[in-house]
């Protein structure tokens, strides 16, 4: 009898990721971690993070942000990443780069691991076990997130309630064989889970380089993201207003040298994703329509990017460990800006996101940008601040979701006289094969629910 892929990959991947850690840490043959005193658990929580997936920046292959060119990307290259840039999920190349969904699952797993046996951790104070409970909540609420992001319809495309999601794994059972919940049960269980994280989290801010851990303002900063995927404007404007408040450091790209999505940044408030320097060298190849989103003063057309020739340009936000950037505070800037707008709130929306621009561009740009916002209608202020989080975030992994879930426009590409298009429905990414093979009850969705924990 066939087993879940995902229940496998579970006890395949602990094998796997836990073999060549610390001594204290090994399996038993039902697949459960070993761990007793706070430092074996925040072990186990360290090799999560470090092994977290870099699925967000991956679909930056699948945007407007980059071209694929065959006379200056590698065979390897071409072979790993041309069927995702070109949207031919239906059999793809065997060779082709695909989406971590075991990874998140074992994430998942461990995430519920560390919560179950939240009352067994020794040697450890109060406040330190309701941190790592309160780090695996928001653990688990990312993980469900991204993939529901990744593997469902879109909050605002759909009807969330009758909408097949994904499934939700909210025990520490290799065993189960979860079904997919709907698209509104599993971001309600994101809300939930990180309403609970907020209750436990203890820590303001980690020092740099352990700020790849989840800290306080970042179940806001998740909440923030998670009411805007889902169109819900005045809750998502609360959250980022809060995240503001709490962490509204930009920083100034006047005069620093620091790119707000470094983890050294002041902006940084959890750096979890890494920019891997493998996949640097793909995305390495900026659309120069894309730069032309840049204006005249824009200091990030220049920092984010190098002029090579006069039609070619180099990506300098990434290529090393620095880059890695989950969270930070410019997108609550951005995030209070576009909810502002959308509620008609055109004021608030234009005094939100000035700070920001005052941080971005040389004094006439700034002057310039405000008085061409102070003129525009809600409809075009909304499309402006939309291509100012495009300017923003670009090539940090948020380019796909903010097009799936507002216009979902027709892209379209060539490659070897054969034009590819981006339609509605690929926006949202098949379950993996093996995954389906294994339980097709995953993918045959009928309305089945599960409850929340």
């Amino acid at each position: 009898m066939k087993r879940n892929t995902l229940i496998l990959a579970l006890v395949a991947l602990a094998a796997l990721l836990l073999s060549s850690c610390d001594d204290f840490l090994d399996i038993t043959p039902t697949g459960k971690v070993i761990a007793k005193t706070g430092e074996e658990y925040r072990a186990l929580l360290t090799n999560e993070y470090k092994y977290f997936s870099k699925d967000r920046y991956l679909t930056t292959v699948r945007t407007d942000e980059m071209l694929m060119d065959k006379k200056k990307t590698s065979s390897t290259d071409l072979d790993a990443y041309l069927d995702l840039w070109r949207w031919k999920d239906e059999n793809p190349s065997p060779t082709t780069s695909y989406f971590m969904w075991r990874n998140y699952y074992h994430t998942i797993y461990i995430a519920n691991y560390v919560i179950e046996h939240r009352d067994e951790i020794t040697h450890a104070t109060r406040d330190e076990v309701n941190q790592l409970v309160g780090e695996s909540y928001m653990l688990r609420a990312y993980s469900h997130f991204l993939l529901v992001s990744l593997f469902a319809d879109p909050y605002t495309h759909c009807q969330p309630a009758a909408t097949r999601g994904v499934p939700m794994q909210l025990e520490a059972d290799v065993n189960a064989m979860p079904a997919s919940s709907s698209v509104e049960t599993v971001y309600q269980q994101v809300l939930s889970d990180v309403a609970e994280a907020e209750k436990l989290l203890t820590v303001e801010k980690w020092e740099e380089g352990k700020n790849y851990r989840f800290n306080k303002i970042s179940a806001q900063a998740l909440r923030a993201r998670t009411y805007l995927y889902m169109g819900e404007w005045e809750k998502a404007l609360t959250a980022a207003k809060a995240v503001m408040e709490a962490h509204g450091e930009l920083e100034d790209m006047n005069t620093s040298k620091t790119l707000p999505n470094s983890y050294k940044s002041v902006e940084s408030i959890v750096a979890l994703e890494k920019f891997s320097s493998n996949l640097f060298t793909v995305i390495n190849l900026p659309n120069p329509d894309f730069i032309n989103l840049y204006r005249t003063g824009d200091q990030r057309r220049t920092k984010f990017f190098k002029r090579v020739t006069s039609s070619t340009y180099d990506l300098s936000k990434g290529g090393d460990d620095e880059f890695s950037c989950s969270f930070r505070s410019a997108e609550a800037y951005l995030t209070a800006a576009e909810c502002a707008a959308r509620l008609g709130n055109t004021a608030d929306a234009i005094d939100y996101l000035k700070p920001l621009l005052q941080k971005r561009l040389n004094a006439d740009a700034f002057t310039t940008a405000s008085d061409l916002m102070a003129d525009m209608t809600q409809e075009e202020l909304t499309q402006e601040i939309l291509d100012e989080r495009a300017r923003e975030l670009a090539f940090e992994g948020h380019r796909w979701y903010d097009l799936r879930r507002t216009t979902q426009p027709a892209l379209t590409r060539t490659y070897d006289d054969e034009t590819f298009t981006l339609t509605p429905e690929k926006y949202t990414m098949r379950f993996p094969t093996e995954a389906v093979e294994s339980n097709p009850e995953i993918e045959r969705w009928e309305g089945g629910s599960a409850s929340l924990k």
